[in-house]
């Protein structure tokens, strides 16, 4: 890896961690921040867009999939909701975040993938 290339890659994940928040807030905004739709949002399109990014483009998978799509997504974060809601009581809601999140963003990288390999 160029120091260039690592360079690159470290902003692109700085910017994605800004799309993140921007994500997270934008929709809990329209949504309610009851249930973390903000950031089950952000992994799904996350995981669709590293399907697409790994197949379509794959010379530039490791800037935008390590980079931007790495700081964009948050597993950490879905998985402190899902702790925080069953705390709270919120069983079934803690059960669709970790489980739900998981099956779905199997579902959206798959799609992404397919899509790729399709263009």
């Amino acid at each position: 890896m160029t120091p260039l290339l690592f360079a690159a890659a470290a902003l692109a994940g700085g910017v994605g961690a800004v799309l993140r928040y921007v994500v997270d807030v934008g929709v809990a905004k329209v949504a309610g921040r009851r249930f973390p739709w903000g950031i089950l949002a952000v992994n799904l399109s996350g995981s669709f867009a590293l399907g697409l990014v790994t197949t379509a483009l794959p010379a530039d998978a490791f800037l935008l999939g390590a980079g931007l799509l790495g700081g964009y997504t948050t597993f950490s974060t879905a998985m402190l909701d899902a702790v925080a809601l069953w705390r709270d009581g919120e069983r079934a809601a803690s059960a669709f975040d970790a489980i739900g999140m998981l099956l779905l963003g199997l579902l959206a990288a798959g799609l992404g993938l397919a899509l790729g390999s399709a263009l």
